[in-house]
């Protein structure tokens, strides 16, 4: 897993070493690891060298010394390198490195602005060092003037923020305005909570890890993000003896006269995600184009109470007026079985809840769901402090909350919040909250007795749920990502995301199956 902290957790684990005078060698070392990305860049990019033009926006404070002495390892290696200080003063060891290895600098002004901003647009590389981790509020004065100016001007190179993009709250993700997006930002010690989070993971770009010693004085991070080898160890998979009952049954409430493709695109979702029976509960004409279009689903009738299954999924493509419907979300919600609940089970919902109710709203759902519970956030705030807002929900609620996005979260009452953001914007399409919802659900049913293995993450009991939503955001983006690219990266429909997950499903399967190969590869072969 990738692991993130907050700002303060990454100050308080350079506190040791700092006392013991080690401050000097943190910085060199995150200097060194910043200018040797700055120069794999230009080479993965097919720059030459000696002669690129870099431009260090340098702070006055470490960042902006991070920033120098970056620069001066760059100015060193040929490449001409130019040092705008931002405020009145600079980090002195940084600024007389810089110098010493041949860089320029130069300080802004109201009067250099328009120079400078136009020097920038020219450069190979911009090196964003402004405002570090500390930092709170944003850039003012002329400083946000000159990064305003670079953000809206044709730049020929690109930029490179220097542990986070000047702007971007480190702890929550946050963004004062204006903010110069990266496309690489070079974080130190561990990743940042705010890179993982939107709208900060909107300017962050590629994030790459430098450690300069701290490490081991790090804490249980605060925001993890799964990657391959976590989901090839994570899926489930079907024992030989297995049989359509063991491998879990998912009971779906979805759908109404409205909107009955919602029920169609949950159970579609939930059979390409291996669970081993689908029962379906709704109104008879969405039951037949259900059967329709699935004829692997059970449409059966009754109560939640008389169809026996491993956990349900209620709420999509319901309404406020479909009360036969609503009063099964409530008993399954009441059946103390995990439940993944999506929109239109949300009004429905207790005060209370528990952390195997996994609630999947988008922004404005959230923001509705805090309106109902006596809280003012509107859509807007939500957005603005996606990290906060998820973590507050699952406070509120008790239950796991995953919050939809182009970085989609997921946070347990108390634990754990995962990131994750393997999609495409192209997943922006109707239905295709309810093929997710639908692999959710499959995931839910199919984990069954087996749910303490995603306690194996070392992240508490309660988040075992949330490490579910997570894997399945993560299957459910990646196969929005493998539909796109099969039609040369164009738009895809919920039903193609339904389609691509069985291969994505295989692919990461092959990791887990590789590692195993690989574990027990001094084994005789049969013969």
């Amino acid at each position: 897993m990738i692991s993130a902290y907050t700002g303060k957790q990454v100050r308080a684990a350079e506190e040791p070493l700092l006392a013991t005078g080690l401050g000097d060698v943190l910085m060199q070392r995150a200097a060194h690891g910043l200018a040797n990305a700055v120069v794999h860049e230009l080479k993965a990019r097919g720059s030459r060298l000696n002669g690129a033009r870099v431009v260090v926006l340098a702070g006055k404070g470490n960042n902006g010394g991070d920033g120098l002495f970056a620069g001066a390892f760059l100015a060193a290696r040929g490449l001409r390198t130019t040092a705008v200080l931002t405020g009145d003063a600079a980090h002195p060891a940084g600024l007389a490195a810089l110098e010493r290895a041949g860089g320029r600098v130069q300080r802004l002004t109201d009067a250099a602005l328009p120079e400078l901003a136009e020097e920038a647009a020219r450069a190979d590389v911009v090196i964003d060092a402004v405002l570090g981790t500390g930092a709170k509020g944003g850039l003012r004065g002329s400083a946000a003037a000159l990064v305003q100016a670079v953000a809206d001007g044709n730049r020929r190179g690109f930029v490179v923020a220097c542990d986070l993009p000047s702007g971007v709250d480190a702890d929550t993700g946050e963004a004062a305005a204006p903010v110069l997006p990266a496309d690489l930002t070079v974080t130190f010690g561990g990743a940042k909570d705010g890179l993982l989070a939107d709208p900060g993971a909107d300017y962050a770009g590629r994030v790459q890890v430098v450690p300069i010693g701290i490490e081991e004085h790090l804490p249980e991070p605060s925001l993890y993000r799964l990657v391959d080898a976590d989901l090839a160890r994570l899926l489930p998979h079907p024992s030989r003896r297995a049989q359509k009952y063991s491998r879990g049954v998912l009971g779906v409430v979805a759908g109404s006269e409205d909107y009955p493709g919602a029920a169609v695109l949950a159970c579609r979702g939930a059979l390409a995600a291996g669970v081993g029976m689908v029962r379906y509960l709704g109104p008879p004409s969405v039951a037949d184009l259900v059967r329709q279009s699935c004829p692997e689903v059970v449409c059966s009738t009754g109560t939640v109470a008389e169809n026996r299954v491993q956990a349900w999924l209620v709420g999509s493509g319901m309404g406020p007026h479909d009360h036969e419907q609503l009063t099964r979300a409530r008993d399954a919600i009441a059946s103390d079985l995990p439940v993944v609940a999506d929109a239109g089970a949300l009004p429905a919902l207790p005060a209370m809840l528990a952390p195997h109710v996994v609630l999947t709203p988008h922004a404005g759902e959230l923001a509705s769901l805090f309106h109902r519970m006596g809280h003012p956030e509107d859509r807007e705030a939500v957005e603005a402090g996606t990290l906060a807002a998820v973590r507050n929900a699952a406070e509120r609620t008790g239950a796991t909350v995953l919050l939809k996005g182009a970085t989609t979260l997921v946070s347990a009452p108390r634990g754990a919040t995962f990131s994750q953001a393997d999609g495409t914007p192209w997943l922006a399409t109707a239905g295709s909250g309810d093929v997710l919802a639908g692999v959710i659900g499959a995931l839910l049913a199919q984990a069954g007795d087996d749910v303490g293995r995603f306690g194996g993450l070392g992240i508490g009991a309660d988040a075992r749920w949330a490490a579910i939503a997570a894997l399945g955001a993560a299957l459910h983006g990646r196969a929005g990502r493998a539909a796109s690219e099969a039609v040369s990266g164009g738009p895809i429909t919920a039903g193609r995301v339904a389609e691509a997950l069985p291969e994505i499903w295989g692919k990461v399967s092959m990791l887990s199956n590789y590692g195993a190969w690989k574990r027990n590869s001094h084994s005789q072969p049969l013969r």
